[in-house]
């Protein structure tokens, strides 16, 4: 996984020719190496085969929409998708989250904005649980709540969820799970805060690779965070009546479950 993101690879699918170099240009200006499709089934295509660490997606596309696309790249790749769309409505913001999306931008977007957005995004995958490296694997304590054990190096787990943090990994009872990046990180902040309520505010710092540094959160932000869970919950079985990983704190925000 490290050698694949310090390749810092991107597919840009984009129909529209200025648009499209102007993302190359931008992207390039982070150090990324750029390949760009202008359909769906071409973008696709592009991410299979060149295993990018983020692929951008326009919406309007000739052929199949940015949203089956979004669909079907995330069958095979946990590619980080950053959609890009002139339409400002929320239902299509959702609709994108929910077909797999782990940021949304709408047009005309500053370059400022999206250099912010891919900052982020390598801030997110630099980053150890906590800032610090994690020596040993975590087990489950008597009480549920994970802790440091000398077994499997790196591992975090809590009632038959594992996580490697490092390696970006995830099982779920023994078997593979495959999560959006956005999934993994905010299952991995409510599992390194074990018992501990982290509010949908820090959530979205979370998503945002910030931190504590704070900033300006809209609506959006937190309902973004709350169709990022859903899916999350999905995958994992997880209903909200009886969480068995993720317990809602109403009004408040979320904490691991018991």
């Amino acid at each position: 996984m490290a050698d694949r993101d310090e390749r810092r690879v991107a597919v840009i699918i984009e129909d529209d020719a200025d648009i499209g170099n102007l993302l190359a240009a931008v992207l390039a200006e982070a150090g990324f190496e750029s390949h760009q499709a202008t359909s769906g089934v071409e973008g696709i295509e592009a991410v299979r085969e060149h295993d990018p660490i983020l692929t951008t997606l326009d919406i309007s596309l000739p052929g199949i929409d940015g949203f089956e696309v979004a669909r079907r790249i995330r069958d095979f790749s946990s590619t980080y998708v950053i959609m890009l769309s002139a339409r400002t409505d929320e239902i299509d913001t959702l609709m994108g989250l929910d077909a797999g999306a782990d940021d949304y931008i709408t047009k005309p977007f500053r370059p400022r904005e999206l250099r912010a957005r891919v900052e982020a995004m390598l801030r997110r995958m630099r980053r150890t649980p906590n800032g610090q490296p994690v020596d040993g694997a975590v087990a489950e304590e008597a009480d549920g709540q994970p802790s440091i054990d000398g077994g499997d190096a790196g591992w975090l787990a809590h009632n038959g969820l594992r996580m490697h943090p490092q390696m970006r990994l995830s099982e779920l009872d023994g078997e593979p799970v495959e999560l959006t990046r956005s999934e993994f990180d905010l299952m991995l902040a409510i599992l390194e805060r074990r018992r501990r309520v982290i509010t949908k505010n820090e959530l979205v710092l979370e998503l945002r690779g910030d931190g504590s540094t704070g900033g300006y959160i809209s609506d959006n932000d937190r309902r973004a965070v709350e169709v990022h869970l859903a899916n999350l919950r999905r995958k994992l079985g997880d209903p909200v009546g009886q969480p068995r990983f993720v317990q809602t704190v109403r009004g408040v925000g979320y904490r691991l479950a018991p």
